[in-house]
């Protein structure tokens, strides 16, 4: 067990895809000093991604979530700024809704070149962005026990994130494509349970050994101990379009590690239920999002959303609290009754078709609300 009770600080990392703002398509070669003024101005908060389509940012280890906001919003803003001087536009969503990702280069780096030799046309496809939240955790077993354990709640997250309906201008049916595209890569989806930490090590030595990966940062699960960081950092969420979406699964995610901690100081914890089981609530929460219920497995039975997410705000209500995000917490009941950013993009896409566009005007109108709500509010 811990000595002391864990920091919880959250940090918070958002990929972005960059729009051209006449054509709407993807900028395919967005030019260098793009990133460069990028990187003048958020001096270590943002990065090129795998692809040049893409940019990524990275908020500060903040205390509160309200302040991991306020870091966000900036990073948003000031991506936003610079791109439209070169004519794109950054968009928070997990798919860009008609681009096709034949037409995309990755960047020009060691690790991404070998990343593209390594995997082929499976990095090829992965013209995706997702959220990560990094929670501080510094003792290394407690780590890896709260990893056990939080997979339960992942799928609960995804449900609230979900930004990606489309793929190469298809409406797919899923709120959430980016996982069938990202599940192609090996070491992906629900992590490995583990005795300790030192089992965890082992693992990776393995790995690295036998000369399967150059490190811990190749293991892409739905949440996994940090390479990095003394965080525990969870990467299953779609990036949300609205920056009060992304802070509502952030403090969440934070409050449920609380929770789950309150629990194993009274000697108590969560029932870890078979993966299997786990990933029919994954699924279900890239299928349909908020719109059906996920499976309460204590009652064996699929229980509507909105009285599952009623039952987690009780269950982390003290926890949220003490760090501070009562509010935040609160919007899930605000996204579960308007929506999350698929069911807005599906919305837009219909009613154009329905006032007699064509398909290529509906899905240009779904990238104007894109540009338009990932700036909204910061």
């Amino acid at each position: 067990m811990a000595a002391t009770e864990p920091k919880f600080t959250v940090g918070i990392e958002e990929e972005y895809l960059l729009v051209d703002r006449e054509t709407r398509d993807l900028a395919t070669e967005p030019p260098e000093s793009m990133m460069t003024d990028c990187q003048a101005l958020l001096r270590g908060q943002v990065c090129a991604e795998f692809l040049r389509s893409q940019i990524e940012v990275a908020t500060r280890v903040c205390e509160t979530v309200a302040e991991a906001r306020a870091d966000l919003s900036y990073l948003r803003a000031t991506v936003a700024e610079i791109a439209e001087k070169y004519g794109f536009a950054p968009i928070a969503a997990s798919t860009h809704p008609f681009a096709h990702w034949g037409e995309q280069r990755h960047t020009d780096k060691d690790r991404y070149n070998i990343l593209a030799d390594d995997l082929q046309g499976v990095a090829r496809r992965l013209l995706i962005g997702g959220m990560h939240v990094h929670v501080g955790i510094e003792d290394d077993e407690l780590r890896i026990d709260l990893m056990n354990q939080v997979s339960y709640f992942l799928p609960h997250l995804l449900a609230l994130s979900t930004s990606s309906p489309f793929w190469r201008g298809d409406n797919t049916g899923l709120m959430s494509y980016r996982i069938c595209v990202f599940d192609e890569l090996p070491r992906t989806g629900l992590p490995e349970r583990f005795a300790s930490y030192k089992e965890y090590l082992r693992l990776v030595a393995v790995m690295v050994e036998a000369g399967l990966i150059e490190d811990a940062t190749k293991l892409w699960w739905d949440v996994r101990p940090s390479a990095r960081f003394p965080t525990l950092e969870m990467r299953l969420t779609d990036v949300c379009t609205y920056l009060d979406d992304a802070a509502c699964v952030a403090a969440l995610y934070q409050c449920i590690l609380r929770m789950l901690y309150r629990l194993r100081i009274t000697n108590q914890r969560w029932r870890t239920y078979p993966r299997m089981l786990i990933n029919e609530n994954r699924w279900r929460a890239q299928r349909y999002g908020v719109d059906d219920g996920l499976v309460d497995f204590g009652k064996g039975e699929i229980v509507p959303y909105p009285e599952l997410m009623e039952e987690l705000l009780e269950l982390v209500a003290e926890d949220a609290e003490a760090l501070k995000c009562e509010s935040e917490i609160s919007r899930a009941r605000t996204i579960i009754a308007e929506g999350t950013s698929a069911h807005r993009q599906v919305k837009v896409y219909d009613d154009m078709l329905a006032a007699g566009g064509n398909e290529e005007e509906a899905l240009k109108a779904v990238v104007d609300l894109l540009v338009e709500e990932t700036t909204k509010d910061i």
